[in-house]
């Protein structure tokens, strides 16, 4: 191949981000929400989208957008940057404060994306691992802080794929201990008891949320973040021009008017969880505690990857984990609807029999 066409260099072994999609009538691999937007929300999206002109652009600063966010969480329009899925939101982030010369941190095993995205910038990636149970060990992630002095920290809570929270102390303790920002994803944080979601500060915390779990919204793309103003103002300029469509906007917009349904929908979704997990324990896989909208197992005496296929046999789909060091033999459920989640439970104890 020609010098002026190779990629880079630090590129080329670099796989794409990819879920299997292929087909299920159960599809419980890629924590969406099992239910669609509530019904008032479909009128009030055609009544928003019948006043977007199309051939105009978007409002680039997503104005409305962002102060509904601001109304939501107690904050300033000026703490709030919203984007085209949390993952541009990473990348935002990483984009202008990361890259070449510079470091990010995360411990394994969490969401991909963060080192992913972080190496596409040029970001140099630093892990340590988790414990056995998944959480942080302190004077391990001290010695990483202190030996690697991160632009950007990483934290997940709950964390992904394993669905464990971090406490808020030890938030409050790495974020007196890293030298730069500390991004605390919440993609799933409305299922946890004790989100970490606060005003942001002079401390260095950002927080990043998403329409595409709770609020119903993953095929809207919507995204955002809550930090001081100036980590705001360095996302907006590194993003594309008009890069949050107008109906991408208006989706969030209306979402964030059906804030009780939300909840309600939430709460539904924990009660499942913890009646999938009863399932889950009454059958013979190892099982994590879960405080998102999905559980992380391990079957005992069988192959992870023949579990998975088995389950696909019988049109039920999840996402298999087990390539990862850290998660060998692991699967991961989404929690679904009740007669999904009864279908996976039949369709495992098929397979483990």
């Amino acid at each position: 191949m020609s010098p002026l066409v190779a990629r880079r260099d630090d590129l080329v072994s670099l796989e794409a981000y990819h879920s299997p999609q292929v087909d299920a009538e159960v599809r419980l691999n890629t924590n969406e929400s099992p239910f669609p937007p509530p019904p008032g929300w479909a009128e009030a999206f055609a009544e928003e989208i019948a006043r977007i002109s199309p051939n105009r652009y978007p409002d680039r600063e997503a104005g409305a957008l962002r102060q509904a966010l601001a109304d939501l969480h107690g904050v300033s329009p000026a703490e709030v940057f919203c984007a085209n899925g949390s993952n541009e939101v990473l990348q935002c982030l990483l984009l202008a404060f990361g890259g070449p010369g510079r470091r990010a941190a995360t411990f394994e095993p969490t969401y991909s994306l963060h080192g992913f995205i972080a190496r596409l910038t040029g970001t140099e990636v630093h892990s340590a691992a988790r414990d056995q149970r998944f959480g942080i060990d302190l004077e391990a992630a001290a010695a990483l802080l202190a030996r690697t002095q991160p632009a950007i920290t990483f934290l997940c809570s709950p964390n992904n794929p394993t669905a464990n929270t971090d406490p808020p102390e030890l938030v409050d303790q790495l974020l007196r201990l890293a030298p730069g920002l500390v991004v605390v994803d919440e993609a799933y944080g409305q299922f946890a008891p004790v989100p970490v979601t606060r005003r942001p500060g002079d401390d260095g915390l950002v927080v990043v949320r998403t329409f595409s779990k709770t609020w119903a919204l993953a095929a809207a793309r919507v995204g955002y973040l809550l930090a001081d103003p100036e980590v705001v103002a360095a996302c907006q300029a590194v993003a594309l021009p008009y890069h949050l469509s107008a109906y991408a906007q208006a989706a969030g917009l209306c979402a964030l008017r059906f804030r009780a349904e939300m909840e309600d929908r939430v709460a539904q979704l924990v009660a499942e969880r913890e009646r999938l997990a009863a399932g889950l324990g009454a059958l013979e896989v190892e099982v994590w505690p879960s405080q998102a909208n999905f559980i992380l197992f391990r079957p005992r005496g069988r192959s992870a990857g023949a579990v998975w296929r088995g389950l696909l046999e019988r049109s039920v789909l999840v996402r298999d984990v087990s390539t990862r060091p850290e998660l060998a033999g692991c699967l991961r459920v989404t929690v679904g609807t009740a007669s999904e989640n009864d279908r996976f439970l039949a369709a495992l104890a098929e397979c483990l029999a």
